[in-house]
């Protein structure tokens, strides 16, 4: 008979739901703007730039790059859970890249809304 040990984590379903949503959100927002890029060819700065001056084309960003970041981390921490095996290497890795997806937010915010 198999003993099986539950822990209280649970991070499966949701992380693979969070992952999928994620990708789904990140190849609308691809063909949306591939679809822009081939509907006005030769691009131009000013075209480009009037794309990105609609608030909504920046939540659309927006949501797209936490999309990303979230994708980014499910993945990351599960390589670091699979192949790390030293918990303090592994808190500190997280840490890391904890600190650097929150780093990237800001900055994707400060280029979507900056002056």
């Amino acid at each position: 008979m198999v003993s099986r040990v539950v822990s209280g984590a649970r991070y499966g379903l949701r992380d693979w739901l969070m992952q999928r949503i994620a990708a789904v959100i990140l190849l609308i927002y691809s063909l949306f703007v591939l679809g822009f890029i081939i509907l006005n060819m030769p691009i131009s700065f000013t075209s480009w730039h009037a794309f990105f001056t609609h608030v909504w084309m920046r939540f659309f960003t927006l949501l797209s790059f936490i999309a990303l970041y979230l994708h980014a981390w499910v993945g990351i921490r599960n390589v670091l859970m699979d192949y790390v095996h030293s918990t303090a290497i592994r808190l500190i890795l997280h840490g890391s890249v904890i600190v650097a997806l929150v780093i990237y937010f800001i900055w994707t915010v400060q280029i979507l809304w900056g002056k």
